[in-house]
C-alpha cells in the first residue's frame, strides 16, 4: 500500500471515530516551558484510551520519550493549568483528569507521533494526523499575527514621528502667521509735557527771582 494510500485511510477512519476538527484539537495545546504541548489526559481522550492505560504505555516505553517529546508538571504549572481549564470549561468530555493523585505529563508534537505508534491502534493512527496538523496550524497562526504584529508596531512608530513633525510645522506656520501688535501712535500737535517735569521748572524759574 502507498504512502498516500496509508494517509487517506487513516483520515478516514479518523472521520468515522470522532467529529473532530483541527480547531478543537488546536484548543487543547498549552503552552508550557515555551513548548506547545498536549497534555496526556487529552491525547489519551484523542487516542480513545483512558489517561491510566495511556500513561501505563508510556511508562513501559520511557525511553522512546526524551525531553523534548515529554515531561512532567510541576505543581505550580498543574495548578495555573487546572485554573485555566476551569475557565475554559469545554472541549472533550473526558473528565480530563480533575481529581489526578499524580502531576500530569505533557507531549509535545514529537511526543503526539511516538505515543500513537506505541499505541499502535487505527484510533491513534488516524487522530495523530489531526494532532500533527493541529500544531502545524497553531505554528502558521502564531507566525502570521507576530508579523502582523511586528509590521503595526513599525507602522505605528512612523505615525508618530510624522504626527510630531506635522505638530512642529503647525507651531512654525502659526508663529508666522500671528499678527505683531500695532507700534505705539505718535500724537499729532502740541505735546503736553509730564506733571513731574512742569514740577521741576517751575522751581527753577522761583529760585532765579529770588
Amino acid at each position: 500500500m502507498s504512502g498516500a494510500a496509508s494517509t487517506g485511510n487513516a483520515a478516514n477512519i479518523a472521520a468515522a471515530f470522532e467529529p473532530l476538527s483541527i480547531g478543537e484539537v488546536a484548543q487543547r495545546i498549552v503552552l508550557i516551558r515555551g513548548q506547545r504541548v498536549v497534555l496526556d489526559s487529552d491525547l489519551a481522550a484523542f487516542y480513545g484510551e483512558t489517561t491510566k492505560r495511556f500513561n501505563q504505555q508510556v511508562s513501559r516505553n520511557r525511553t522512546r520519550f526524551p525531553e523534548d517529546f515529554m515531561f512532567q508538571l510541576s505543581d505550580e504549572e498543574a495548578a495555573a493549568l487546572r485554573l485555566q481549564s476551569a475557565t475554559l470549561n469545554g472541549g472533550l468530555k473526558t473528565g480530563r483528569g480533575q481529581h489526578r493523585k499524580y502531576l500530569p505529563y505533557a507531549f509535545t508534537e514529537h511526543g503526539a507521533i511516538m505515543a500513537a505508534t506505541l499505541l499502535n491502534s487505527h484510533r491513534a493512527t488516524a487522530l495523530s494526523i489531526y494532532v500533527v496538523r493541529a500544531f502545524v496550524e497553531l505554528r502558521g497562526f502564531l507566525g502570521a499575527n507576530k508579523e502582523l504584529a511586528t509590521k503595526v508596531h513599525a507602522l505605528e512608530r512612523r505615525v508618530s514621528v510624522h504626527e510630531r513633525n506635522i505638530a512642529e510645522l503647525a507651531d512654525s506656520m502659526a508663529a508666522l502667521l500671528a499678527t505683531p501688535p500695532p507700534p505705539p501712535k505718535r500724537p499729532i500737535g502740541f505735546i503736553d509735557p509730564e506733571p513731574e517735569d512742569k514740577g521741576k521748572k517751575n522751581s527753577s524759574q522761583a529760585k532765579s527771582k529770588t
